[in-house]
């Protein structure tokens, strides 16, 4: 996004407006120079819905009374996000550096900003998109996409091999083979899915910036050895299917045998599953591994009970290439073996005033934000913080050496950096902010979310004083 330490400029994103832009973005060392020539106001999915071959409409953005300014509609059959503000089916204004969510909400979805550039070479004006790189990445694998595939009507994108395996596993574990699987990232019923070309020339185009997000030779045959997406594919029966009706989690505990674990069949570090035992389905891939409460390695997550498979295989020895997809250790590791480079998008509860303050903050600091977050947690295991704004399970037990999903953790360092900002000293905050005074209603005001113009000038990093004497 425009003014992130990292991110992408996206070429030809269907971001439109309705007189032909033909120009380029300006030079920037820290994003490619991208070419944009659009002449349509509407903004698509390219992931067909049915034999049709239609595309799927999220939202109409047409120029506004003078040069700076545009309009968007919200063409989807869900809400989006404009500048923090959930649309329905309303016309809003937007102008430069305006952020677009098309979903819901943030998580899982990309984020857009929107900006209208002067034209060197050309009397029109282009459009600008920037793109945060961690938002390219499948939520399955926790990498960049390969072979991007996007699934319908979420808009959740995923590499074909991750969720063409996804699929195969859903569809063995169901006994009502009409019905659809459900979304991986938000559990919304998948009624179709395709490759997807436009976020394949981004995806493309990234690896072309940052080379080191390159997967390895192994790692790619691997995944194309399990897509199974070459075209536009309607799933399950699509005759009165609810859009929002998620499929039912399994419980925790389970004797299934469509869905046997790598351990049934085969012995892996010493140990194979006894006919009939318990299994765990993996809250993040979706695949079984045996419930072994009585061994040291942690397989369920303390802040919110799911259960996760990533640390229980590498302690087994066991990858992908033994037996299908499963997790990735990084999705579920120790407080302490975290890392983080980039501030969470739901930090101070999703202003975005706040987080810009309080990574001027660390920045003014001189240190890393891994740094700052090491120092708190050492505070917290000493017991030095009050944990009752701790949205986790089981508070009381969590130590830096408690095993947390990435989810969590994201709710961990939410915390740690509120105790960072509230015990900041007012004059080492940034001159616009020391100046603010205290909204009454603290973090719980909901005002915040809604108008930029109070995000600003309030602070909302502080406990609700309204109505406590």
């Amino acid at each position: 996004m425009g003014g992130c330490s990292k991110g992408f400029c996206v070429p030809d994103l269907s971001l439109k407006v309705c007189s032909i832009l033909n120009s380029r973005l300006p030079a920037d060392s820290a994003y490619p120079e991208v070419p944009v020539a659009e002449d349509d106001a509407v903004v698509c999915s390219l992931v067909a819905p049915a034999a049709g071959g239609e595309e799927l409409a999220w939202c109409e953005i047409r120029r506004g009374g003078d040069a700076s300014s545009a309009t968007i509609r919200n063409l989807s059959s869900d809400a989006i996000i404009v500048d923090g503000r959930v649309i329905q089916q309303e016309v809003v204004d937007i102008k430069p550096g305006s952020e677009i969510v098309p979903g819901p909400q943030k998580e899982g979805h990309l984020a857009y900003t929107f900006d209208i550039t002067a034209a060197k070479d050309h009397n029109e004006n282009n459009v600008q998109i920037v793109l945060d790189i961690d938002n390219a990445k499948c939520s399955i694998c926790l990498n960049l996409w390969h072979d991007v595939v996007t699934v319908a009507p979420c808009f959740h994108n995923f590499c074909n091999g991750c969720f063409s395996e996804w699929l195969r596993r859903s569809s063995s574990n169901s006994r009502d083979k009409s019905q659809s699987a459900a979304c991986p990232q938000c559990r919304t019923a998948v009624q179709s899915v395709g490759r997807n070309h436009f976020l394949h020339n981004i995806e493309e185009a990234i690896l072309k910036a940052f080379s080191s997000l390159q997967r390895s030779d192994e790692e790619i045959a691997l995944l194309e050895s399990y897509a199974s997406v070459k075209s536009n594919i309607v799933l399950g029966n699509q005759k009165n299917q609810s859009r929002k009706r998620p499929l039912p989690r399994p419980s925790d505990e389970s004797n299934d045998a469509e869905l046997p674990c790598p351990q049934c069949g085969t012995e892996f570090a010493g140990f194979r599953c006894n006919p009939g035992a318990a299994h765990l389905q993996c809250n993040g891939c979706g695949g079984m591994m045996p419930a072994r409460p009585s061994t040291s390695i942690q397989q369920k997550c303390l802040g919110c009970d799911g259960a996760f498979c990533g640390a229980y295989w590498y302690s087994q020895g066991v990858n992908s290439r033994h037996r299908g997809l499963i997790c990735n250790p990084e999705t579920f590791r120790m407080i302490s073996q975290h890392h983080i480079s980039r501030l969470p998008d739901t930090l101070h509860g999703g202003n975005p005033v706040e987080k810009d303050i309080t990574e001027r903050c660390i920045q003014q600091s001189g240190k890393t934000l891994q740094a700052v977050i090491s120092e708190w947690i050492a505070k917290f295991d000493n017991k030095e913080l009050d944990r009752s704004r701790l949205q986790l399970n089981n508070v009381d037990a969590v130590t830096s050496r408690t095993y947390l999903c990435n989810h969590c953790y994201n709710k961990f360092v939410d915390f740690l950096l509120y105790w960072f900002r509230v015990s900041t000293p007012r004059n080492l905050l940034p001159p616009d902010a020391a100046s603010r005074d205290s909204c009454w209603y603290g973090f719980m005001c909901r005002t915040q979310h809604h108008r930029p113009d109070h995000a600003r000038k309030l602070n909302h990093v502080c406990r609700p004083t309204r109505n406590i004497p």
